[in-house]
């Protein structure tokens, strides 16, 4: 089965936009942590790996990236190594090869006061076989966005709860990224532990960096002076316990999720549910 919690890369995943975020998973023992290293691919990536497999959509991820970093811009210094959140948006619009001179633009949006208001919404609701979803949006009509959102859980078999509904099943977690080529398993887990990081996964497709929210920061400046700029580094909804469905019940949650992330507010897609490698293969995943 495969686990599709995590993006937008998401993201964006984008899993990626938000800034430097956090929460834990605190499964590195203090007396022998190598001996926890999971085997196999990552357990936690964000469903927004799907988001960008074409042109028309990778417009409309620059458009979302765009706004994530003007909107960062605003709420802290306009410059990157003052703002964390700033930071961690640049890092993820580099990661979908976004030019320097857009995202130079978007950040100038903010300090000359330019572009519209946006605000920072999470909706939480179950999609089809009771799956938890967490939504989050950056929009500048709240109206439309829950209506629209609203309508693609009912449509699709699910329903949208209230604030809180589902949040408590999943951990505010920050995860740092870097490609298998940087360190092997072994450097990196050692400079993860004397980073202050609470777990690592490491696999063929690269290193996972688990760190708090309180610590997520520095865990991040320290493996950055040491391996260089990550290719991801964001606050990420990590689900506590992942639900195997069925591909009937898979196939409909991973169009709910599509339907989700192309609607031009929504800036994040998280789940807790695992489908077969057969669906993934079939859905183009």
């Amino acid at each position: 089965m495969v686990s599709l919690y995590h993006k937008l890369p998401g993201v964006f995943d984008f899993g990626g936009l938000p800034a430097y975020k956090a929460a834990l998973s605190s499964s590195i023992s203090q007396t022998n942590p190598k001996r926890l290293r999971m085997a196999g691919h990552s357990q936690f990536k964000n469903i927004m790996h799907r988001k960008g497999r074409q042109d028309a959509q990778k417009s409309k991820l620059f458009g979302k990236l765009a706004r994530e970093i003007t909107v960062a811009a605003k709420m802290g210094q306009p410059d990157p190594a003052m703002n964390a959140r700033l930071r961690a948006a640049i890092i993820s619009a580099r990661q979908e090869n976004m030019s320097k001179d857009s995202i130079e633009r978007a950040i100038k949006k903010a300090s000359g006061g330019e572009g519209e208001n946006y605000d920072e919404i999470r909706y939480e609701g179950y999609g089809p076989g009771g799956v938890a979803v967490i939504v989050e949006a950056l929009t500048d009509n709240r109206n439309r966005a829950a209506s629209d959102i609203r309508s693609y859980f009912t449509k699709s078999g699910g329903n949208l709860g209230e604030t809180g509904s589902v949040a408590f099943m999943f951990d505010r977690t920050g995860i740092i990224e870097y490609d298998s080529s940087v360190a092997s398993d072994d450097a990196m887990l050692d400079a993860a532990i004397e980073a202050g990081a609470d777990d690592v996964v490491s696999s063929e497709s690269g290193h996972e960096i688990y760190a708090s929210q309180e610590t997520f920061r520095d865990v991040a400046k320290a493996l950055e002076a040491k391996f260089g700029e990550a290719r991801k580094a964001a606050l990420t909804w990590k689900p506590q316990n992942t639900v195997p469905v069925d591909d009937e019940t898979g196939e409909k949650l991973l169009k709910l999720i599509d339907l989700l992330n192309e609607h031009d507010d929504v800036q994040n897609v998280y789940a807790n549910f695992e489908v077969s490698d057969a669906l993934v293969a079939k859905m183009g995943g």
